[in-house]
């Protein structure tokens, strides 16, 4: 949700995601921050995030929200995990980050597995910068490169 106003976050994610190209077909998508969100509930603003992030998922996507509460993996653990999804019959695995207050129940309900970065709660532009690291690392894992030291 909302575009990463940090130059210095954008550089980093920049980084990751032009890395990652070289592993798999990866696209991020930005879900435009939801307008005249001042003038409704915390209940309201979490309902309109999902609907504008659903109208971005197809039937057969795979997802994953990035929460708190989800499971929390090694890196080498994630890797894993990518490594199962990628022989599986899944035709896109989508990670969601969500907005500032998480995510409406429909998401929840749409989900099929969550994943917590941490129990720590930061901010979604770094969030993202943090999790495209974190995927980049998890294809240096499956491969034997050198960037991520056991």
């Amino acid at each position: 949700m909302g575009k990463t106003d940090e130059k210095y976050l954008q550089e980093g994610i920049d980084k990751f995601t032009g890395r990652l190209k070289h592993y798999i077909q990866f696209r991020l998508s930005i879900v435009p921050d939801i307008k005249q969100a001042k003038g409704l509930s915390v209940a309201d603003q979490k309902l309109k995030e999902a609907k504008s992030i659903q109208k971005l998922l197809l039937p057969g996507d795979r997802v994953i929200l990035l929460d708190e509460r989800g499971v929390a993996w090694t890196s080498v653990e994630f890797s894993t995990f990518l490594e199962k999804q990628a022989v599986s019959s899944v035709q896109q695995l989508v990670f969601i980050i969500g907005g500032p207050y998480g995510f409406d129940q429909t998401l929840y309900a749409r989900a099929d597995k969550m994943m917590a970065l941490s129990p720590m709660t930061f901010s979604h532009q770094m969030v993202r910068l943090f999790f495209v690291e974190q995927l980049y690392r998890a294809f240096t894992i499956q491969r034997g490169e050198p960037y991520h030291h056991a």
